[in-house]
């Protein structure tokens, strides 16, 4: 059993693998992209990662989070074929720490996403950069709901400076992170300790 799991474990990480590369490809438009080896990585992984591209709840205008989704799924799978290759079994407290721990995995994620790229606007912002640059147009037009949601919880209707509101919203989102890190670590551990 322990080997069947480790082997069903490997394969599982493999495609993980692939299905980053398959991600990467589509980020970028290089004559790498083309050819028979693209072909049959898509061949491989289109298939998976179409079943999560159709639920609507996903995607944004902007944004399409179902890569995310099934990398999360896929990464369950995984601990679970090692826990079993470890503890020899599966409890319900290990499943749910995992499901816990994955679907934490996607939101700190998409987290850290946004931090790092409001550092690099806030960088980009105080040293006077082009702000009219397509690519600091597509940064705000994908942060704007972000730092809206934030800058009105924080700020209420007060008015404030788009540099504060941006250094402002680094901050709770990485505090959100931060904690959060903390409070499923916690919740993992209690979960593992249940008995059934």
């Amino acid at each position: 059993m322990g080997i069947l799991m480790r082997i069903l474990a490997s394969i599982t990480t493999v495609y993980m693998i692939l299905l980053f590369l398959r991600i990467m490809l589509t980020w970028f438009n290089s004559p790498f992209t083309l050819g028979r080896t693209t072909e049959l990585l898509s061949s491989i992984t289109d298939p998976y990662l179409n079943w999560f591209h159709r639920f609507p709840q996903l995607r944004t205008e902007l944004m399409d989070f179902s890569p995310v989704a099934a990398l999360a799924v896929l990464a369950l799978v995984n601990n679970i074929f090692l826990t079993i290759a470890v503890y020899g079994r599966i409890t319900l407290g290990i499943i749910l720490s995992m499901l816990l721990s994955s679907v934490w995995s996607a939101i700190a994620f998409v987290l850290s996403f946004f931090i790092v790229i409001l550092v690099i606007r806030f960088i980009a912002y105080t040293l006077g950069s082009n702000n009219v640059h397509p690519i600091w147009r597509a940064i705000d037009a994908l942060s704007k709901p972000m730092l809206y949601r934030v800058n009105r919880l924080i700020f209420r209707d007060r008015l404030v400076t788009y540099k504060t509101g941006i250094f402002t919203t680094v901050v709770v989102l990485l505090a959100l992170r931060i904690l959060g890190a903390v409070i499923i670590s916690l919740l993992s551990n209690l979960l593992i300790r249940l008995p059934f």
